[in-house]
């Protein structure tokens, strides 16, 4: 699906509905979103301890739409079965190795659109990051385009996992200078060596995170 198939006024209306909420609920700041290159496919790469984490990541950016990969349970309900596809959610499978999806995503990144990932690929039960998935790696790597990385602070303050209620928070977006595909080819020791490009990125995140988070 091209970024032009995709259905843009829903997109549009409700990232804005989302990032106006973030605002109003956790007085979400945004800094360095200019990060986020204009044109040509680009990865956002954030870490995740938070069901809260892609919204931020939607809401944060106002340049580019940005698609997600989302395991399929999500989709199981009806609403969500609904506006996924439509705002460009990529459904994938984690109890097998998803081809199919990270196709879909490489082709995706290929054709200049941007794709939001969550390296660690679950959200973390305690709030501090993980090593990245190894399919990460390797599907940025495959991609050949810049990684801009976002660190996000406050979302586990607000909705951890396993929380039922949202609890007060402040909510932070804190967008880095890409990683451009030469450093992502540098950054691998050998043929194939896909976790020290996850390992990369992760540091690129870590690096973004203020002292006192």
């Amino acid at each position: 699906m091209r970024e032009g198939l995709i259905r843009q006024p829903l997109y549009w209306l409700t990232r804005g509905c989302v990032y106006l909420l973030l605002l109003l609920k956790y007085r979400l700041r945004v800094y360095g979103r200019d990060h986020v290159p204009a044109t040509g496919g680009a990865v956002i790469a954030a870490n995740h301890c938070s069901y809260l984490d892609p919204p931020v990541m939607a809401g944060a950016n106002n340049r580019r739409i940005v698609r997600f990969l989302a395991r399929d349970t999500l989709l199981s309900n009806p609403i969500a079965k609904w506006l996924f596809p439509r705002v460009g959610v990529i459904a994938l499978d984690r109890t097998r190795g998803d081809l199919a999806a990270l196709k879909k995503a490489l082709a995706a990144l290929k054709g200049g659109q941007v794709v939001g990932l969550f390296p660690e690929g679950t959200r973390s039960p305690d709030g501090q990051m993980r090593d990245a998935k190894g399919g990460i790696g390797f599907l940025i790597a495959k991609s050949k385009v810049p990684v801009v990385p976002l660190y996000i602070s406050g979302t586990y303050q607000a909705f951890p996992k396993g929380a039922h209620q949202f609890r007060p928070s402040r909510l932070v977006a804190r967008f880095g200078p890409a990683i451009t595909p030469e450093e992502i080819r540098a950054a691998m020791p050998e043929k194939g060596g896909y976790e020290a490009v996850g390992a990369l990125v992760m540091r690129r995140i870590r690096d973004l995170a203020e002292p006192e988070e």
